[in-house]
């Protein structure tokens, strides 16, 4: 190491985002059309006809489309594409676009929405998972029989003989409300139509400008080189903006008929609606365990309210039973998970993607078990280590773990050993596990191509600039990648320029999702500076400094631009039986974290006062990125944990609490001091053995704080959130049961 991998840097486009500088997709310049979005009152009806003729007719209205404008549908999987950019035939859920149109301004806009004629035929509407599979239930999609978008069953080992071979077997059900990812920015985009060159542009909020080019091509039936596709500063993602969404679409589309520029700006509520988060989840699971705390065999059950779209739920159900796997050693597990439709906005990928609350599960019952059989909660865990290289049984290839050396610092940072169960009523202290994946080994699109590109280019003015597709959603990612070609060169950061996310000149990338950037891009990055210094090295004379080499260089060739791929090996890419695509990954992440809490039994609030949490992400590029990382997963967890949920309300399927002002997501008042440490296990296959480190720390949060709670108050959650309303009345419950006992007795 030269002295730039491995050290706090602040991140590189800090500077624009805190001075007001940065330009988010609503700040952009432009003299486009103002878009508006006429949206479904029902949240389960057909669509009986649609009269636009007195909208096209108003002064200043531009263009107006409908359902009829465009009869292709799109989704992120091409096994699962069912929805439209505007209803066809039928709306699925409140607020699902139906028209829209693009005027000279708001005002007409408006105006022109409320001239729009739709007749619908109303519908029964299912806002539970269980209603939408009651039998007679009418489906929402007439190819998928019981509302069931996807059926999932794995089996590995014997799990009846596991559960014979145990000392205790225990069985407990768990149910987690649906939460949305609340980022900070509202969804907007901004598509320019060149009606002469039949060309588009588009800037939007994406995490992976990829997916949203090729469902503008599909949709829009244009060759794909005529579009372009910009990222600008992205204000967060948690996963929302990594399908393509259906106001990108409709933008393009309305660009295209108004042949000019148009603008589209979602409300917060619209956004909230646009929705894609956590689904709502049912659990039912079986763990087996000896006396010494191991772990004989697993049977899990999971049903997901997935909403009224494919989307990535089919991603979803599977890793929620994958990754019970690859955390602790697993002799035999079963697996069962239906992902149902519901007249709900679709669910999709959010932070800890299909993981967290299988793990909340898995980690409470580990510690129910743990207590009846009088083991300490660091002992199960340790009980059920992986030793790597290990292979689980669902062919996840675990390289490098740390988790051993988390709980150990976990353990002593949080005087565990000293205050667990010692700690004044009311006080209590918890911890959890997790893990998460670096990036899914397998690509969503089958195209042969690597996995990662990055191109370097050096001009003139011996200036590096580093082009990538990978999308900087806040995460950092474009600092790192500028590290890591820093580090190689042996320069300072301030010549790496980086330029990200604009199909006109960088790249194609996979995209920001599954945290596959550090490992996969990271290592493409790596490459591309390594075979520039490669070249620089050969022409320059031994002993020359980094101008000279580049000066030697471009006498040779002129300016220069460098190629680096990474491509996930064919080893770490999993197994061959039915949905083995999803869970495998060139590297795991590991997180033990404790959590202290406060409880007041007369009100049922929980305060978290401290959270300890220890991550293995194999190195640190940028320890301060890093650290920020883990910090916003914890605060991640803390609020689906303590508050956050999403409601709607029958029959209209009205979403409830689609603001910042109900939704229950925690502010800097409730956040609590967090610690934490970085654990480095060196992955031998991540650039300079780094893996993830954005959504590990997450999920075991949730178990964590529920811990802590029984501690505190004896009562162990099985449902979140555990808001103060919930807990205060299983506490009265409690007090109540006590009394009529007491009464019984006497």
């Amino acid at each position: 190491m030269t002295g730039i991998a491995g050290t706090r840097q602040p991140l590189i486009d800090g500077v624009e985002k805190v001075t007001g500088r940065a330009r988010y997709t609503a700040d952009l310049p432009a003299r486009a059309l103002t878009g508006g979005i006429l949206r479904s009152p029902h949240a389960h009806a057909e669509i009986l006809r649609v009269d636009a003729s007195r909208a096209r007719a108003l002064p200043g209205v531009r263009a107006v489309i409908t359902g009829a404008d465009c009869d292709i549908a799109y989704g992120i999987l091409p096994i699962a594409h069912n929805e439209y950019p505007l209803a066809r035939d039928r709306v699925r859920y409140w607020g699902e676009p139906v028209a829209a149109v693009a005027a000279d301004d708001a005002e007409s806009a408006r105006a022109a929405l409320e001239a729009i004629e739709v007749d619908y035929r109303v519908l029964p509407a299912y806002f539970s998972a269980a209603e939408a599979r009651a039998e007679g239930a009418v489906p929402l999609h007439a190819n998928k029989p019981g509302n069931v978008e996807r059926e999932v069953s794995h089996a590995f080992g014997d799990v009846e003989a596991g559960f014979a071979a145990a000392d205790l077997v225990r069985e407990a059900s768990f149910h987690y409300a649906e939460v949305t990812h609340a980022q900070m920015e509202p969804d907007a985009a901004l598509a320019e139509y060149d009606a002469e060159r039949d060309r588009l542009t588009l800037h939007s909020v994406t995490q992976v400008p990829y997916y949203v080019h090729i469902a503008l091509a599909q949709c829009l039936q244009m060759d794909a080189s005529a579009i372009r596709v910009v990222k600008p500063f992205v204000g967060g993602g948690f996963g929302h903006r990594t399908e393509c969404l259906n106001f990108e679409i409709i933008a393009a589309l309305l660009a295209r008929a108004a042949r000019g520029a148009v603008s589209i700006e979602l409300s917060r509520e619209q956004t909230c609606v646009m929705h894609h988060g956590r689904p709502e989840t049912d659990i039912r699971l079986r763990v087996g365990m000896k006396r010494n705390g191991e772990i004989t065999g697993v049977d899990a059950e999971c049903v997901q309210r997935g909403g009224a779209y494919a989307g990535y739920g089919i991603v979803t159900i599977l890793y929620a039973g994958a990754l019970l796997h690859a955390l602790y050693r697993l002799p035999a597990a079963k697996y069962h998970g239906w992902r149902v439709y519901s007249n709900t906005p679709p669910c999709g990928p959010m932070r800890g993607h299909g993981s967290v609350d299988m793990r909340h599960a898995f980690e409470t019952l580990l510690d129910t078990m743990g207590e009846e059989l009088g083991l300490d909660a660091f002992a199960v865990r340790r009980a059920n280590l992986i030793a790597p290289p290990y292979r689980a049984m669902n062919d996840l290839q675990v390289n490098s773990c740390g988790l051993g050396e988390c709980l150990d610092w976990v353990e002593q940072a949080s005087g565990w050993k000293a205050r667990k169960g010692k700690l004044p009523r009311g006080r209590g202290l918890g911890m959890a596990c997790s893990h998460y994946v670096s990036g899914a080994a397998k690509p969503v699109h089958w195209t042969g191509e690597p996995h990662a590109t990055v191109n370097l280019r050096l001009d003139f003015d011996g200036s590096v600039t580093l082009l990538t597709g990978a999308a900087d959603i806040g995460q950092g990612s474009s600092t790192l990648l500028a590290m890591v070609a820093a580090e190689v060169l042996g320069v300072a950061l301030g010549r790496i320029r980086v330029v990200a996310t604009d199909s006109a000149l960088t790249p194609k990338d996979n995209g920001s999702y599954s945290s596959r950037v550090s490992f996969m891009v990271g290592n493409a990055a790596l490459a591309a500076a390594q075979e520039l210094k490669r070249q620089l090295d050969a022409a320059a004379a031994p002993g020359a400094s980094f101008d000279q080499s580049v000066r030697a260089l471009l006498a040779q060739s002129g300016p220069i631009t460098v190629r680096g791929t990474y491509t996930v090996p064919p080893e770490l890419q999993g197994g061959k039986f039915r949905g083995a695509a999803v869970g495998p990954s060139p590297g795991f992440s590991y997180a033990a974290q404790a959590v202290e809490v406060a409880v007041d039994e007369d009100t049922g609030e929980v305060k978290v006062e401290k959270v300890w949490v220890a991550q293995d992400c194999g190195f640190a590029i940028n320890p301060l990125a890093v650290e920020g990382q883990v910090q916003g997963a914890v605060w991640m967890g803390m609020g689906q944990a303590l508050g956050e949920a999403t409601h709607y309300l029958a029959p209209h399927g009205l979403p409830q609490r689609a603001n910042f002002l109900d939704y229950g997501f925690p502010t800097i008042v409730e956040s609590p001091p967090i610690e934490v440490r970085i654990v480095e296990s060196r992955d031998p296959t991540g650039p300079f053995g780094a893996k993830e480190a954005s959504e590990g720390a997450l999920a075991g949060f949730l178990p964590a704080l529920t811990s802590a709670i029984a501690d505190a108050v004896g009562i162990r959650a099985h449902e979140l959130p555990v808001s103060a309303d919930r807990l205060f009345e299983a506490l009265r419950a409690r007090r109540r049961a006590a009394r009529v006992k007491t009464a019984a007795g006497g």
